[in-house]
């Protein structure tokens, strides 16, 4: 139904997108179950401040909270855009984002990091959408908004109950997280249009990557000199891409 009005070569790079989808989810179901290891929790900067454990990795959360704030309402109240409902919940994602994440370095537990991860699905799965309205067609981004939203929360419940079973299974929120990163950057490739803010979203997927790296780099950057931790650098820089998206919002078509 989605793909009914659009032009042949769309329905063939679109169908290149379901190919993709469509391994991607055979792959997650053949490997083996993925769990969280509990390393993860041993953040490099663990010092307290204010009353507040760990707190660097808990403070450096307050730019998803103004980013977000600001998003909600300026695509609420502000302007008229096409896409306001997937961009609202983007930036709603965000700012949850910024609680959730808080929340868990204030207590890192695998407990705690459903909190950080769920709203962090709502914005993967809201941005998705929003890359399909900007790229492919306004209508099916609409459509599959609930959907995407859906599964990404479904990913998280699965690996809470495969928590409570005593064998978690990150597999599907793995494929949540990583399979737009994948299909963005082809969408960007292979269709065309004159939208001049096509830049400004490599360069958030840019802000994505980057921020990985300071995620991996935890213990090593914070070693030089223990003023800052990797982690705490990885959700300012994570931060940039929202904050870029909300900077571009006033100069989309409408």
């Amino acid at each position: 139904m989605i793909m009914k009005n659009m032009p042949n070569d769309h329905k063939i790079k679109t169908g290149i997108l379901l190919l993709i989808t469509i391994a991607g989810i055979v792959t997650a179901f053949f490997i083996q179950p993925i769990s969280q290891d509990t390393c993860y929790h041993q953040f490099a900067d663990r010092r307290s401040l204010f009353s507040i454990p760990n707190c660097s990795n808990v403070v450096s959360n307050i730019p998803f909270l103004i980013i977000g704030f600001i998003g909600m309402f300026f695509s609420f109240k502000q302007i008229v855009l096409s896409l306001r409902l997937n961009i609202f919940i983007f930036f709603l994602g965000i700012f949850c984002t910024g609680i959730g994440s808080a929340y868990y370095h204030f207590n890192p537990t695998n407990d705690t990091l459903v909190w950080d991860r769920l709203p962090m699905t709502i914005s993967f799965m809201a941005f998705f959408s929003i890359i399909i309205g900007e790229f492919i067609s306004v209508k099916a981004a609409k459509r599959l908004l609930l959907p995407l939203l859906l599964l990404g929360m479904l990913s998280i419940l699965y690996w809470k109950l495969t928590m409570a079973q005593g064998q978690d299974d990150l597999r599907f929120y793995a494929l949540v997280q990583f399979l737009p990163m994948i299909l963005i950057p082809v969408v960007l490739l292979m269709f065309k249009t004159n939208n001049i803010q096509k830049k400004y979203f490599w360069i958030i997927l840019l802000t994505y990557s980057v921020a990985k790296l300071f995620e991996a780099g935890d213990h090593l950057i914070f070693s030089t000199g223990e003023f800052v931790s990797g982690h705490s650098i990885k959700h300012l820089v994570a931060a940039i891409g929202p904050l870029i998206f909300l900077i571009i919002l006033p100069k989309r078509k409408a």
